[in-house]
């Protein structure tokens, strides 16, 4: 038993360096460009082989190195929005450790070098909104740490984090050393009276509907916003979805036009006409609203916040859907939603509500990978039963103390 032990053990050892070098020289190679479709390929021919290997090894929380580069600038940005003064139960340095990551800078291409930020109100800022919380703490800062690791002008990146229950910034702040970022406190009792029972309990958490009240948290001359969920990584330039063309409209998403539209909303909501004709004269599509680009002039503009919590309102009376915060964006917006390449939303990969069950790629390229659903990336490598596609997160996952 013990000599099988060793021999599993070197299987495990040698697997694991020749899937990091390759790694390493694909991220060396493709640092500046994301991920070609010919990677994809290659991940999709050899995805029943990792499975089986995978099965059997114990992935490292960090996959390959970087090249030491010199850390983001600090600028003289406006002082941080600060937390309510309570206590938290547990101290988030007590039960989370995280290694630091390696520096970034901006390219010669970016012609940033000879100036500083002014503050948040900077034009040339892109801005990034993501919730914090302990339980999907692990996947915003692998988040981060992707976007980082793949954007040519990574100094030209402001993050927004939102939190409700714990005092996170130091931790952040420890762990990727100068970012450039605010915390913004969202109080649960806000939504507390409006939500609603939904399928899994997870989707019922106050911060997930943090996401409708960007425009009422982020200073007014933040006038546009890229939302991304906490349980994906960004493989791509994040500035090429920040320029997004939104035309007319207030939010820009990856639509699924060919999924089931109806399936979104019950069997009540269709029988009556006071609820389902909202959408004459709309070809609603489903959208993930985990990754959005929004105008948020034009929403203040209109008040959309107002208009989502209206239809909250209506489901804790009529029951007019299942699916926690997704629905009240679809009543809003389904239809009238500017297309983004589905590049930007590879979503679905962390099964949807099948447990244990592992999704492919979708067709075509890959800019975003997206482990919506409730098998999550960190979980599945931590109990030793990942899903292929869990490979391409670790990378970024900064978990833990250096090996």
């Amino acid at each position: 038993m013990a000599d099988l032990k060793r021999i599993l053990l070197f299987f495990r050892s040698s697997l694991f360096i020749l899937l990091a070098d390759w790694l390493d020289f694909k991220s060396k190679k493709k640092k500046r460009r994301g991920i070609c479709s010919s990677k994809i390929l290659w991940i999709r021919r050899f995805s029943g082989f990792f499975f089986a290997a995978m099965l059997m090894i114990i992935l490292s929380p960090s996959l390959h190195s970087f090249p030491p580069a010199e850390a983001i600038k600090s600028s003289h940005l406006d002082s941080y929005l600060r937390l309510p003064s309570y206590q938290a139960s547990h101290s988030s340095k007590d039960r989370f450790s995280f290694r630091k990551a390696s520096g970034f800078r901006n390219a010669d291409e970016c012609g940033f070098t000879d100036r500083k930020i002014t503050g948040v109100c900077d034009p040339s800022l892109v801005h990034v909104a993501i919730t914090l919380d302990v339980v999907y703490l692990r996947g915003s800062i692998a988040a981060v740490h992707s976007i980082l690791q793949h954007s040519l002008c990574p100094e030209n990146i402001f993050f927004h984090f939102i939190v409700s229950d714990a005092d996170l910034e130091t931790l952040v702040r420890s762990t990727i050393p100068q970012l450039k970022f605010k915390v913004y406190y969202f109080d649960p009792e806000i939504v507390r009276n409006l939500i609603s029972s939904s399928v899994r309990q997870a989707l019922e958490q106050p911060l997930n509907y943090a996401r409708n009240y960007l425009a009422d948290l982020l200073e007014p001359c933040v006038r546009r916003v890229i939302y991304l969920d906490s349980d994906l990584v960004v493989v791509d330039d994040i500035s090429k979805l920040w320029i997004t063309n939104l035309g007319s409209r207030t939010i820009g998403a990856p639509e699924y036009c060919h999924a089931n539209f109806t399936n979104y909303f019950t069997g009540g909501f269709w029988s009556d006409q006071r609820f389902s004709r909202t959408f004459k004269g709309r070809k609603p599509c489903y959208f993930n609203t985990g990754v959005m680009v929004i105008d948020l002039v034009k929403w203040r503009r209109v008040g959309y916040t107002k208009r989502i919590e209206r239809w909250m309102q209506i489901q804790k009376r009529y029951r007019i859907y299942e699916l926690g915060s997704l629905p009240p964006f679809l009543l809003v917006f389904a239809g009238r939603v500017a297309p983004i390449e589905h590049r930007w939303n590879q979503h679905g990969l962390g099964g949807d509500n099948v447990k244990g069950s592992c999704r492919e790629l979708h067709p075509g390229p890959v800019s975003l990978l997206h482990w919506s659903g409730s098998g999550k990336p960190w979980l599945r490598l931590d109990s030793n039963r990942p899903c292929p596609l869990d490979a391409l997160w670790a990378p970024y996952d900064l978990y833990g103390h250096p090996h």
